[in-house]
């Protein structure tokens, strides 16, 4: 791997840890397209993220822009409950301290803007990152690579091969991939990852061991 001046983290379970009820999130979002008659009720979750079901329900000529709004409230509303007194992740700030000035670091979440930038400025770790990527920045959410090519396009003195993600979860590791970003893996289920397409460069279990990838 040639010299890293880019790094792309997630947030929730990567960055922070997020007390954000995902499942709660995403079964509330599916039951209100349910009741609207926007999606089946017989559509398997299984694999589907909160994003993902949205993305299928934007398919739908019956959903409208008021709709739309209303369905976004939900995640809102969870992320706001869930990132209250979120911590970082153990090691954060001694690897940023080690990171900010050699590398461009930036976030990509699916985390609205706000949601983001309140839990990373209450941990004091907002200026280290150089740009984020909230869902209102992006044009469609992970696992679609858009908030990455956003990154790249902004920075695009730094090449491909110069970048790396990190992030805990299989549609962190798909939206990189689809980028061109090499992925690496902090804490994730990997045999989901695997299952769903996705094979990490590298698995860390200690956020520290990153530096050892990013020299």
């Amino acid at each position: 791997m040639c010299k890293i001046k880019g790094v792309i983290f997630d947030m929730d379970n990567t960055i922070l840890r997020s007390r954000i009820d995902f499942e709660g999130m995403k079964q509330e979002t599916f039951n209100f397209l349910v009741t609207r008659g926007i999606l089946p009720r017989e559509l398997e979750l299984t694999n589907h993220t909160t994003s993902t079901i949205i993305k299928e329900a934007t398919k739908s000529t019956r959903m409208t822009e008021e709709v739309l709004h209303d369905l976004w409230e939900i995640p809102k509303r969870f992320e706001i409950e869930g990132m209250k007194g979120a911590e970082l992740e153990a090691g954060v700030t001694d690897t940023l301290d080690e990171l900010k000035g050699r590398c461009r670091l930036s976030i990509v979440t699916n985390n609205s803007n706000q949601a983001a930038e309140t839990a990373l400025k209450d941990n004091n770790i907002l200026d280290y990152f150089d740009y984020i990527v909230g869902r209102e920045t992006m044009g469609v959410l992970k696992p679609a690579p858009d908030g990455y090519n956003m990154i790249l396009e902004k920075y695009n003195d730094i090449s491909i091969r110069e970048w790396i993600s990190v992030g805990d979860s299989w549609i962190d590791g798909m939206a990189s991939s689809a980028a061109g970003i090499t992925f690496i893996s902090y804490q994730g289920d990997v045999e989901k990852m695997n299952k769903m397409g996705v094979v990490p460069y590298a698995t860390i279990t200690a956020f520290s061991e990153l530096l050892l990838i990013a020299r």
